[in-house]
């Protein structure tokens, strides 16, 4: 009879092994955004050969799929126009019922405490933005921060109804941004993924694989000085806040970093190495737009952050990017700016030119081109450079070199949407930068009012 009870107790402990729950990752939950008019990917867990069944309730047909040997099973399935609230039901040998479910526009913000920054730091206006912030069509999932030395298949955060409660613990960027395009398309949700750690230099943002297998991003992950905020090791905050949101339908990528970065004579590289690693294992060329970083005194070196704009600059070479300049609503006191509205409503701008269509206004700052030299004078032109003009109705901040590399102010004179310059120092110039310096702010700017991005030709 003991026997027989113990082989009784056995057998409910295999059979309960045998019938293991279906496990969703953390960012499929209650108040999710998913990306309209497409086909999502959704995935999680389960026994092996266990069928798990997907019922959507936009159309009421269900989805199933098998687990595989590893345990996991992952299906796609197509999404309608935005609306909602919906409910997905995800039915194994247990059930989840997913609840207020929206589909619309799903941005991804990342990079370092700037992006992270929230109306609880003290942003602009940050109170009086927080008390009219109740918006149900715009969500938040925000990502905790937490490190690992290899890539993970979950994370820990949750989705959040945007409140004057969750607004607060959000990033402002990323609220601003989402207010903006809401409003824009006529109230189409918009849910917002925020993964960012203050102080991370961008290798930690980067697979580790593509540091090691190049040998001039290995070398200067390696001069990366020790931070008490924040890992510095390659790969350490993709692997455990980046990795296992791949696959997940985004409509782009937000990007605020760099000043961790101050020093680095690569960074161009190692940010375009960023931004390809992730569409590459995203498999979708979305549109990733940044925001330069902003003028500010970095220690003894007169050229050291200016460098990094310089190199967010030239990232732009990629497809599908576009940078948001922020010299003119920064002050050079304070590594953090306060108006994060501003720069908000500027990537939101971008989008909504870009991708949406929805804005037929001038949304970038005027872009370095080329440079023509004629006799002792350089022409230099610019993209987005419809109604050029200095601020102060002259520039001091234009220098040109000859092949000797010094550079002298010169005199700018604005024509036809161009500039030209001319030194008398400078018989015959080969070389232009402008506002080449920590603390510069342009005063160069287009019919929108927007700056100039410092530049040095190469």
């Amino acid at each position: 009879m003991k026997n027989n009870f113990i082989k009784f107790l056995f057998f409910l402990l295999f059979s309960n092994s045998i019938m293991a729950n279906v496990t969703l990752p953390n960012v499929f939950s209650d108040n999710m955004v998913l990306e309209r008019n497409t086909e999502v990917a959704i995935w999680g867990w389960a026994n092996p050969k266990e069928e798990v069944v997907i019922t959507p309730s936009w159309n009421h047909q269900t989805y199933k799929i098998i687990a595989s040997n590893q345990a996991k099973w992952e299906i796609n399935i197509p999404t309608p126009k935005e609306g909602g609230p919906y409910t997905i039901v995800i039915k194994g040998y247990n059930e989840i019922t997913l609840k207020n479910i929206l589909i619309g526009e799903v941005w991804l913000c990342s990079g370092q405490s700037n992006m992270e920054m929230n109306a609880s730091w003290g942003i602009k206006n940050g109170e009086e933005e927080a008390k009219k912030a109740t918006n149900s069509n715009i969500h938040f999932f925000a990502v905790e921060k937490i490190s690992a030395e290899t890539p993970q298949n979950n994370l820990s955060g949750n989705w959040a109804e945007c409140s004057p409660e969750t607004m607060k613990k959000n990033s402002a960027i990323a609220y601003f941004f989402a207010q903006r395009i809401s409003e824009d398309l006529k109230n189409v949700p918009i849910g917002m993924i925020v993964s960012a750690w203050g102080a991370t230099p961008a290798e930690v943002w980067i697979p580790e694989n593509v540091i090691q297998n190049n040998p001039e991003l290995l070398n200067a992950s390696k001069k990366i000085n020790p931070n008490e905020y924040c890992p510095i090791e390659p790969a350490r905050t993709f692997n455990s806040m980046i990795n296992p949101l791949i696959g997940f339908k985004i409509a782009g990528v937000l990007w605020y970093q760099g000043e961790s970065n101050v020093g680095s004579t690569i960074y161009d590289k190692t940010f375009t190495s960023l931004i390809t690693s992730w569409r590459t294992l995203w498999k979708q060329n979305f549109p990733f737009y940044f925001v330069q970083i902003a003028p500010y005194k970095n220690g003894e070196d007169h050229y050291s952050s200016v460098k990094i704009r310089d190199f967010q600059r030239k990232t732009l070479r990629l497809p599908n990017t576009a940078m948001v300049v922020t010299s003119d609503i920064s002050t050079t006191e304070d590594i953090h700016p306060k108006d994060k509205k501003s720069v908000g409503i500027r990537l939101a701008n971008l989008a909504l030119t870009n991708i949406y269509k929805a804005n037929t206004n001038l949304v970038n700052g005027p872009l370095y081109k080329n440079i023509k030299i004629e006799n002792n004078k350089i022409v230099v032109s610019f993209d987005y450079a419809e109604g050029l003009h200095f601020s102060d109705k002259k520039s001091s901040q234009f220098e040109i070199a000859g092949d000797d590399n010094i550079f002298y102010e010169a005199v700018a004179v604005i024509k036809n949407n161009s500039v030209i310059l001319k030194s008398e120092k400078v018989k015959t110039p080969t070389k232009v930068r402008f506002a080449w310096e920590n603390t510069a702010q342009s005063q160069l700017f287009n019919q929108s009012n927007l700056p100039a991005s410092s530049f040095i030709t190469e």
